[in-house]
């Protein structure tokens, strides 16, 4: 069964929360019968047939891009001769553009929607992009969301509750690669020996400042992994601050990614709009074993994180409840090892790339 993966961006070129959702179900579901691809946008130009680990990826040159809305000549083409030799089509929402190329196209194959994530920022935008995002919606077989409060939450697919299928996200913790004890003391010569942790794109949703405050306040040591959208202004807000306890590394290769999710104490990940709808970096700080602090936005990351069983869950945009539950967890060290060792078991419960892929694979035959 062949099944043809399409979104504005993938790796190497980008490897977000969405981009690792494509190539962990793309990998895991090669076990289950499924032959995948990936076709995407980029900047470098067009190339076919790239292998990533066990799957291929194709790439179309990008022609411009409006309010992050990658737009592609090239990819009109491609993905018309793509879909023809597949048996389904997976659509990764939202991306408008992915929306005139599945009518331009008219490829009649069935098609899954992984809807990631209401469109929140480009209000103005939307009024004129939602005829034909009802249309689209309307037109395909399923709609797939990570987490069931998501289906409450969107005002979206309220529309489309008979289509819905609720699948988690899921990780394989094979697929990161594990660190090397040079690689551990390397860091462990320059972090503190306890600090907490925060990894993901700098963007304006994620509530960084206001966990800078929350580090003004408490003076704990922090990790900031990540670079991109509000970075220079967070940088600025640390400086004006004076946080001598908040360290920036910008992005770093999974290597190193990885041997600070190991190095850590806690995982923090203060995101405060609804943007967020699943938190990708925050499943992975369950995935080891450490204790979680998130905010309740309505969205998956609580679905994640469950107060006072995994981690701690503080309302969103609260710089003092954010502090608070940082001490709370530093303090209390019995008390943040068993909340981390419930993330991971719940982790291994829902959220493994396996129960995934196998989910999706069922949902693709039951198309056929």
């Amino acid at each position: 069964m062949k099944v043809l993966h399409f979104y504005k961006t993938y790796h190497p070129d980008s490897f977000g929360g969405v981009e690792q959702v494509i190539f962990q179900l793309s990998e895991s579901s090669t076990e289950y019968g499924v032959e995948p691809q990936v076709l995407t946008v980029s900047r470098s130009g067009s190339n076919r047939d790239i292998p990533v680990s066990r799957h291929i990826t194709h790439k179309s040159k990008m022609t411009a891009e409006i309010a992050s809305n990658a737009l592609s000549v090239a990819a009109i083409s491609d993905f018309y001769e793509l879909s023809r030799e597949v048996d389904v089509v997976n659509f990764h929402y939202p991306w408008p553009f992915m929306d005139v190329v599945h009518f331009l196209t008219r490829h009649k194959k069935p098609c899954v929607v992984s809807y990631h994530s209401d469109i929140v920022r480009q209000k103005g935008l939307l009024q004129l992009y939602k005829p034909l995002m009802y249309r689209f919606l309307s037109s395909v077989d399923a709609i797939v969301v990570a987490s069931p409060a998501y289906t409450q939450f969107s005002p979206v697919l309220a529309k489309y509750r008979d289509k819905i299928h609720v699948i988690p996200y899921g990780l394989d913790e094979h697929s990161y690669s594990q660190s090397t004890e040079a690689k551990l003391e390397e860091w462990r010569a320059k972090l503190p020996p306890k600090f907490f942790l925060f990894v993901g794109a700098l963007r304006y949703y994620k509530g960084l400042q206001f966990l800078l405050d929350a580090a003004c306040q408490t003076k704990l040591p922090i990790v900031i992994v990540g670079s991109g959208g509000v970075e220079v202004d967070l940088h600025a807000q640390a400086m004006k601050l004076g946080l001598d306890s908040v360290i920036f590394t910008g992005t770093l290769p999974e290597e190193d990614k990885n041997a600070l999710l190991e190095l850590c104490y806690g995982f923090v990940f203060p995101s405060h709009l609804p943007s967020e709808a699943f938190g990708i970096s925050l499943l992975e700080g369950a995935m080891f074993s450490k204790p979680l602090i998130s905010c309740e936005i309505g969205t998956g990351t609580t679905y994640i994180n469950i107060g006072g069983q995994t981690g701690l869950v503080v309302p969103p945009g609260d710089s003092a409840a954010l502090g608070e539950a940082m001490l709370k967890l530093w303090e209390n060290p019995d008390l943040a090892q068993s909340l981390g060792s419930a993330a991971r078991r719940r982790y291994l419960e829902i959220f493994k790339s396996s129960k995934m892929a196998s989910d999706y694979a069922e949902l693709y035959r039951s198309l056929l």
